[in-house]
């Protein structure tokens, strides 16, 4: 038999946030001496391993493969404890899937991923996201900070399903060791509680659905409240920047029709037996880029929803 399968978080030693809501899990339960991997060290505990590495997580593709060859042990998941940096300078803990499939194919990103590829979005996106707005209210030292999904972005690129828990948005607030201890509970709990049910399971939530949005800002603000609905499963949400079209002749130009196919092919590996849906911010593309989407959808058989339509199909709102 093969050996069993692992969860693994991958701290950042050059990362303040990172490194704090690391020691905040340590804290929180007993953990074993793992084995040093490429040289640096890690921590077990059951199923789940944290390996902290010195610097440039976004650059690091295929850490789970990585482990898997040092240690033996396949990897089903990874999470990513990290700083967010915004302009703004807004206080912010965010949740997000991450990939570049909008870039040219094989391109290297510049803050890491590979172009054209997107990791599976680790289902227990949607689940910690309304754990993080049901306990937010209960930590008053962190009633700056704004709360919010990001649409997916950035590297590493990996074949486990990924996403990062982040502390935004300055170094002002990366060290902030309330935020790092809130955030490590939701891991802790996600991981190891076994009544609070954050993942995916193909035959509990066969042919429930699962959302991928398309369009909008940086901020996600729809796949922000539709999310928040208990029983919302979560894919990737692509940012109308990650939709690039070429207006031509014909069935338009441009990386968006193969960021969308990334985007569902890695989202269906994520929920197996899932049913996908789209939601589209139709206020974010002009009349024949929304028209290319809907021919796109209609030709794979992927269902468009409103917003109505998809709280009405999940029981949430009557018709």
């Amino acid at each position: 038999m093969g050996a069993e399968s692992i969860a693994l978080i991958v701290v950042n030693c050059s990362d303040v946030a990172s490194l704090n809501q690391g020691e905040a899990l340590r804290g929180m339960r007993a953990w074993g001496d793992g084995p040093d991997v490429e040289g640096h060290r890690s921590f077990a505990s059951e199923d789940v391993r944290m390996w902290y590495l010195s610097e440039h997580v976004l650059s690091e593709n295929y850490l789970d493969r990585r482990w898997f060859e040092a240690t033996g042990e396949p990897v089903r998941e990874v999470i990513f404890p990290s700083r967010h940096s915004a302009a703004s300078g807004q206080a912010s803990l965010t949740l997000h899937p991450i990939g570049i499939p909008h870039m040219p194919v094989g391109e290297l990103g510049t803050y890491g991923g590979i172009g054209g590829r997107a990791p599976p979005p680790n289902s227990r996106l949607a689940p910690w996201w309304r754990m993080l707005q049901q306990r937010w209210g209960n930590h008053p030292e962190l009633s700056n900070f704004d709360l919010s999904l990001e649409v997916t972005h950035h590297g590493p690129y990996l074949d486990a399903p990924s996403l990062f828990i982040e502390v935004g948005s300055t170094e002002a607030t990366w060290g902030h060791m309330g935020a790092a201890h809130l955030l490590g509970t939701i891991i802790h709990d996600g991981l190891f509680d076994p009544s609070v049910v954050t993942s995916w399971n193909e035959t509990e939530h066969r042919d429930s659905l699962v959302l991928i949005t398309l369009g909008g800002g940086h901020y996600a603000p729809r796949a922000n409240v539709l999310a928040g609905h208990d029983g919302v499963w979560l894919g990737h949400m692509l940012a109308t920047y990650a939709l690039p079209f070429v207006k031509q002749e014909g069935v338009p130009g441009g990386a968006w029709s193969q960021a969308i196919e990334e985007a569902v092919r890695s989202t269906q590996q994520a929920f197996p037996g899932g049913k996908i849906v789209v939601y589209m911010d139709k206020k974010s593309f002009k009349g024949w880029q929304r028209q290319a989407i809907r021919d796109y959808l209609v030709a794979h058989n992927l269902p468009l929803m409103t917003s109505k339509t998809f709280l009405v199909a999940l029981g949430i709102v009557e018709n």
